[in-house]
């Protein structure tokens, strides 16, 4: 092993070599003639002729050596500096491999996603044990392709990947090879590859780490004149025929890639078998995840576990993501800090998903009216909530400015839902339109408060009508993929939105009317204390004798 490795360096490294020896060679030369011109110089019986005999021919010397020296140094410069940090520069990737065993991230690391984790150790033990698959003549995995949402632990579980497999690890975003000239993505591509072969030669294997790989690997299409298309066509071309693995020898090469883009995105010779033999779905985490995610990051931190229950932060964090959690913790650990405590409560965890849902609170005084004009815009969402959306729960009310808004209500999910029925999308609806209604009701005009909430309601009604098939007209098809549709098609559909727009409309006004005490009461408390919890919110409703529909 260590002979290869000497191998390996020389192969890598032997224009430096080769520079270094000629130097030192030089540099001896140099120095025999110093000597032996002192030599003569002492040896001399008269003066100046044995002073002349010995310096001419030590000047001769002199100067071919400094040439020889100028020239040798001059190369050496212009090789290094321009070729490779210069022109070529653009073609090299720069990156450094990581040894996989000191990444140091272990499958203990990675909590939660257990179907990506029994994948992903099939794929190790693939790529730590070839000669098995290979003596009943199998073929080594080419590409494992991570789907997912953001901050899931894609990133996280390849590095896992690469730890157990103990092999180099090289990681490179998509963006890395996207370039304005034509042929820099593809060089870059071939330099990546190159590298790896060469580790994968010494290290029996190399793992290719690609983030976000949709920047270099969605689909190609035609050049509209202006060169960005045809980089982008000529880098994902060197990928796939780097992938195909035609080279005079078979390496242990394996590229994982990450996308939060939809898989239809990626090219279709991309996803074929025998580049990307492998997907590995990264999804949000479940109930059970997120309890064990909460014990993993409090485990970091000192928190109060009389006052902390995880099992109640589990089920009050629906749809986060690893990341989200652990900036849940992270948050409350420094909320606990700027309030001199010496663990994290329950208080400051509550106030951590507040900051992370919410927004920072703003210091903007808004005038009476304005509190007001608030105040029942936010009641009008806090009542249709109630009612139309029993998945949610109407966590908090405040008519304080956060991040971008003049006020919020909180409605988070109950439990983990996947699929979304009409039902679902009308109450999303619904809800949305509960401030405009409210403010109809009590002003007969409205603020440019609800253009969000319209926005919202109109993306739900558009894709119920044009991708679902959910419009009045009955119009079946996902007609955002059809490049040929007639106006009088797109007026149908159009109504169609409006109808459910309307619609929904009419049964919130009808509502907020009936309720129009209680949404009075409501607008009355957030006016006095501006904020209200829970517990305040669900008092409210039950002096009222209100209770909500079940599931």
């Amino acid at each position: 092993m260590t002979w290869k490795k000497i191998k390996f360096h020389l192969k890598l490294h032997w224009i430096k070599i080769v520079v270094i020896l000629v130097l030192l060679a030089l540099a001896v030369s140099l120095i025999i003639l110093l000597i032996r011109g002192i030599k003569a110089w002492n040896e001399a019986e008269s003066y100046l002729r044995q002073s002349q005999m010995a310096m001419i021919p030590l000047q001769l010397y002199l100067q071919v050596i400094m040439a020889l020296i100028f020239g040798v140094v001059y190369t050496f410069m212009w090789y290094w500096l321009f070729m490779k940090r210069g022109a070529q520069s653009f073609t090299k990737t720069g990156k450094k491999s990581i040894d996989g065993g000191s990444i140091g991230i272990t499958w203990k690391d990675v909590i939660g996603m257990d179907e990506a984790k029994e994948e992903a150790l099939e794929v190790v033990k693939l790529i730590k044990d070839r000669a098995q698959l290979q003596s009943i003549g199998g073929k080594i995995l080419r590409g494992i392709l991570m789907l997912g949402p953001p901050g899931c632990g894609k990133t996280y579980l390849a590095k896992a990947i690469a730890t157990e497999a103990r092999l180099p690890f090289i990681s490179m975003s998509g963006s890395e090879f996207v370039e304005m000239f034509v042929g820099v993505g593809a060089g870059r591509i071939r330099s990546l590859f190159k590298r790896a072969q060469q580790l994968a030669e010494l290290e029996g294997g190399c793992i290719i780490f690609i983030d976000e790989i949709d920047a270099v690997g969605a689909q190609r299409s035609m050049d509209k004149g202006f060169g960005g298309t045809t980089e982008h066509n000529t880098t994902l071309n060197q990928l796939l025929v780097e992938m195909d693995g035609l080279k005079e020898k078979d390496y242990n090469i394996v590229l994982i890639g990450a996308t939060n883009a939809q898989e239809r995105v990626l090219d279709e010779a991309l996803l074929r078998p025998g580049r990307f033999d492998r997907k590995i779905y990264v999804d949000k985490p479940n109930l059970d995840d997120r309890q064990k995610l909460f014990s993993y990051y409090l485990s970091n931190v000192k928190y109060d576990p009389q006052d902390v229950r995880i099992e109640r932060l589990a089920r009050i964090t629906v749809g986060q993501s690893p990341a989200d959690i652990a900036n849940i913790v992270r948050e409350a650990a420094l909320i606990t800090v700027r309030n001199n405590k010496q663990a994290i409560s329950m208080r400051e965890i509550d106030e951590a998903r507040e900051r992370i849902a919410l927004g920072i609170k703003r210091r903007i005084r808004l005038s009476d009216k304005e509190k007001l004009q608030t105040a029942y815009h936010e009641a009008g969402h806090a009542i249709t909530t109630y009612f139309f959306a029993p998945t949610q729960d109407v966590f908090k009310v405040t008519i304080t400015p956060r991040g971008p808004t003049g006020g919020a209500t909180w409605t988070p999910e109950r439990e983990d839902t996947f699929i979304k029925d009409s039902n679902k999308l009308l109450s999303q609806i619904k809800v949305c339109l509960g401030s405009f209604a409210a403010e109809k009701i009590k002003y007969n005009a409205t603020t440019n408060g609800v253009y969000q909430d319209f926005s919202t309601a109109m993306y739900y009604a558009h894709q119920m009508v044009w991708t679902c098939g959910m419009g009045k007209s009955g119009l079946l098809g996902n007609w955002e993929i059809s490049s040929n549709i007639s106006e009088e098609m797109k007026s149908t559909l159009d109504k169609d939105v409006q109808h459910i727009l309307h619609t929904c409309l009419n049964e919130v006004t009808e509502l907020l009317k009936k309720e129009e005490p209680l949404m009075d009461k409501l607008a009355q408390e957030l006016l006095a204390k501006e904020e209200l919890n829970y517990d305040e919110i669900e008092a409210i409703f039950k002096s009222f004798g209100k209770v909500r529909p079940s599931l």
